[in-house]
């Protein structure tokens, strides 16, 4: 087996850490301060764009050809879209979320002038006021609002207080870890991914695996607005191995347990040998996994790919339940989901052809064609009379 022991304790406490940081997409700074530290207290030497997308490269025997494992650090959030005459904000969502998620969340508003408390409420908040009026509210941003714990009661003292159009709103997390392993939290996409990678990465670097390539580490900082893995991308990188959420609900195969290996997502399939290789290497390391396809879902592989980039991507993911939402995984499924990007890591390069960017037709990749052994004997059953 090349799969190798997982840390699940750090691995915890990673997500417990990166949990606390506040980081709607726009207001990364400091989850990038806090990546970059941890991955320098491993030993490497972090690389960071001009706005904060991390990498970080573990050698190998080659640097052409190379592999890279991706996650992003920003999270659904919200901004400050229009101040009330009442002193209550209008806003509009960072990323693609429900405002029935955010109805009576605590958040915290980030302004020039420093940050304050908050509570997202509906427009008619008080059942001793409205009644029926509070159930019969349609779900929408335009009907939720946001209220500041400061003395704040009209437009003036808003801009007394620093707070303006387009301040950030982030959401608390408000985690919860419980003895059966199920952790229920809000932004555990793609926080758990990252813990994932991190915990990943710390048993390699621990065991002192001899990698067959280069690995890039890439931790992404626009996930959630649609960019992600657009600019991190450097050309040497040949596969690239996605790690966020798959989701438990009706009419899924995922579950909150072993790996869910995504075959597709509205952008399309994913890489057909790097998907199968991912299936492979389950049934070899003994790591429970099942197969889905997401009807709603994009990730950083489909802005890489939508950047011109010529990888192959495949997503591995960690089964959540209520995705966007209030959300929940299993500590099962971190673990073997650290499992799998480490024996994908440490597995020999089997499409030797991905080392040149460009070349002829030999060694080109093959898909099964020929017909299936149970077919063949259907066709030859004797014709019922």
């Amino acid at each position: 087996m090349s799969r190798l022991k997982i840390d699940v304790s750090y691995l915890v406490a990673q997500l417990k850490a990166l949990l606390s940081i506040d980081s709607p997409t726009g207001y990364t700074d400091t989850i990038v301060r806090h990546v970059t530290a941890e991955l320098e207290r491993l030993g490497l030497e972090p690389e960071l764009t001009r706005r904060g997308a991390i990498r970080a490269v573990v050698r190998g025997g080659r640097r052409q050809g190379a592999r890279a494992i991706i996650t992003h650090l920003d999270t659904l959030g919200a901004q400050v879209k229009y101040i009330k005459d009442n002193g209550r904000f209008e806003m509009v969502p960072i990323g693609h979320w429900s405002a029935r998620f955010a109805e009576g969340a605590r958040v915290t508003i980030y302004t020039e002038k420093g940050s304050y408390r908050g509570t997202i409420l509906p427009l008619k908040a008080s059942g001793h006021t409205y009644n029926d009026g509070v159930d019969e509210m349609p779900i929408g941003w335009d009907y939720v609002e946001l209220r500041i714990d400061a003395m704040c009661w009209s437009r003036s003292d808003a801009h007394n207080l620093g707070i303006d159009i387009g301040d950030f709103v982030a959401i608390d997390p408000q985690p919860e870890f419980l003895e059966n392993g199920f952790i229920v939290s809000r932004h555990l996409d793609d926080k758990a991914g990252v813990a994932i990678a991190l915990a990943a990465l710390e048993s390699l670097l621990r065991h002192e695996v001899t990698l067959p390539v280069d690995t890039h580490w890439l931790f992404t900082i626009a996930e959630e607005v649609g960019v992600g893995a657009a600019s991190i991308v450097t050309p040497e990188i040949a596969s690239m191995v996605t790690i966020d959420n798959g989701t438990t609900a009706p009419g899924q195969n995922s579950a909150e347990f072993g790996v869910t290996i995504a075959m597709a997502d509205q952008a399309g399939p994913f890489d057909y040998h790097l998907t199968k290789k991912m299936v492979d290497l389950c049934r070899e390391e003994d790591i429970r996994y099942q197969k889905d396809v997401f009807r709603y879902y994009r990730s950083d592989s489909a802005s890489a790919i939508e950047a011109g980039h010529d990888v192959r991507t495949a997503l591995i993911a960690f089964g959540v339940d209520a995705s966007h939402g209030y959300e929940r995984i299993h500590v099962h499924a971190l673990r073997s989901v650290a499992e799998l990007a480490t024996a994908y890591v440490a597995s020999p390069l089997a499409i030797e052809r991905d080392v040149e960017e460009v070349s002829d037709i030999e060694g080109f990749t093959e898909q099964p064609t020929n017909e299936a052994e149970m077919a063949r004997r259907a066709n030859n059953l004797p014709k019922q009379e």
